[in-house]
């Protein structure tokens, strides 16, 4: 981070029509003023908030469902379920991507071919519809990783407590809802921070389906925004600016978290 602010403080500004070689020039916060001023850099932030707003109650809302359903007493071959559910995890992001972007992919994917059978029309590469496809591969992968997190905060709640639920008339259900869930609050707040910080940093999934889906573009996160512009653009100094503002907006995100997260879990 100390070598990236560095960094954002020069730019290389060439002469001589681009003939006379380059020099590194003292920039200032120039650089971040081009970043803040930038629209597809805004943009970007745009394209992930509405990402976030869809990916993270449905990966959360997904893992926190598969726990209680592991947990519960009626559930059979649990440690089957765990290790099915935590198996695509173990999968690398890129490979997984790369498996999605050809499960997405007509005339090569069976889901297609299925979806087709049914008459449905879906198009996974379109305009609308690209930003479900990247929140699928990324809830995927995620949703039982965060399963098992969840479901080992449940072994730590007290069983004693559990049996005075069922003897006062609870079911399973409300059981769930107020008394398990309310006992695990630290664990589904730490899950939500990590999962806020980590989907910011989102690239390797829309980096893949933006090959087929032409309308998002190189630079539709931020990451793929600063990747574009330090390796394509070759603009180093826009790049660790724009990279110290995206740890600047995780930092202000993890502080929003915690505090609401703190709240809920006193009240």
């Amino acid at each position: 981070m100390i070598y990236a602010a560095w960094m954002s403080l020069y730019r290389e500004e060439s002469s001589g029509l681009g003939f006379g070689g380059t020099e590194r020039v003292f920039a200032g916060f120039g650089n971040f003023t081009e970043a803040l001023g930038n629209e597809a850099f805004l943009r970007s932030f745009g394209n992930i908030a509405l990402y976030c707003a869809l990916y993270i109650p449905a990966m959360v809302g997904g893992a926190l469902v598969l726990a209680l359903l592991v947990d519960s007493t009626m559930a059979r071959a649990r440690r089957f379920f765990q290790i099915a559910y935590f198996l695509p995890h173990a999968v690398p992001g890129l490979i997984a991507s790369l498996i999605w972007l050809y499960l997405y992919t007509p005339g090569l994917s069976p889901v297609t071919d299925a979806l087709d059978a049914f008459g449905a029309n879906w198009n996974f590469f379109g305009e609308d519809e690209a930003i479900f496809s990247v929140v699928n591969i990324s809830a995927w992968q995620w949703t039982g990783y965060n399963m098992i997190i969840f479901y080992a905060g449940l072994q730590a709640v007290p069983r004693e407590v559990l049996e005075a639920a069922t003897v006062d008339g609870a079911g399973a259900l409300r059981t769930a809802l107020q008394v398990k869930i309310p006992m695990i609050r630290p664990t589904v707040v730490l899950t939500l921070l990590f999962t806020c910080v980590g989907a910011i940093q989102l690239f390797d999934a829309p980096k893949l389906v933006q090959l087929r889906a032409n309308t998002m573009g190189e630079d539709w996160s931020p990451t793929m925004f600063i990747y574009t512009v330090a390796f394509k653009g070759h603009d180093y100094g826009l790049a660790a600016a724009s990279s110290l503002l995206l740890a600047l907006v995780a930092g202000l995100l993890s502080f929003v978290v915690t505090k609401l997260g703190n709240r809920w879990k006193a009240s």
